[in-house]
């Protein structure tokens, strides 16, 4: 078992930052993929970025590229999730999940991805 645990979400205006937290603890090992994802009203959950801990392999959505990072505080022994949105737009607008999917492989499908965080909400404003 995981359990995961979202902060730092909130309103912003557009071109703006924001740094999101996530709290994860159980089961993490180094074969564990951890991502985030976001989800607005009418559409499906899609991946921002994702990383496999186990050689550091990182994801991007097309939409995110070179304005969000995602990062880890300790690649080894993992115990937060992070990821820093700058140069937000109104479409980045959504609720934010933490995801953890066990061992083995690191898709971009939500429905792979085993435990979730409760999300949080970013909102930005034109």
């Amino acid at each position: 078992q995981v359990q995961l645990t979202e902060s730092g979400g909130g309103s912003v205006q557009a071109g703006g930052s924001l740094r999101l937290s996530c709290g994860a603890s159980g089961e993490i090992s180094r074969r564990t993929c951890v991502a985030w994802f976001r989800q607005t009203p009418n559409e499906e959950r899609e991946v921002v970025a994702r990383i496999y801990l186990i050689g550091g392999s990182i994801y991007y959505a097309d939409s995110v590229k070179g304005r969000f990072t995602i990062s880890l505080d300790h690649p080894q022994n993992m115990e937060y999730l992070y990821l820093q949105m700058n140069s937000l737009k109104p479409e980045d607008t959504g609720i934010y999940y933490c995801a953890a999917k066990a061992p083995y492989g690191c898709p971009v499908a939500a429905s792979e991805y085993d435990y979730w965080g409760q999300g949080t909400q970013v909102t930005v404003s034109s």
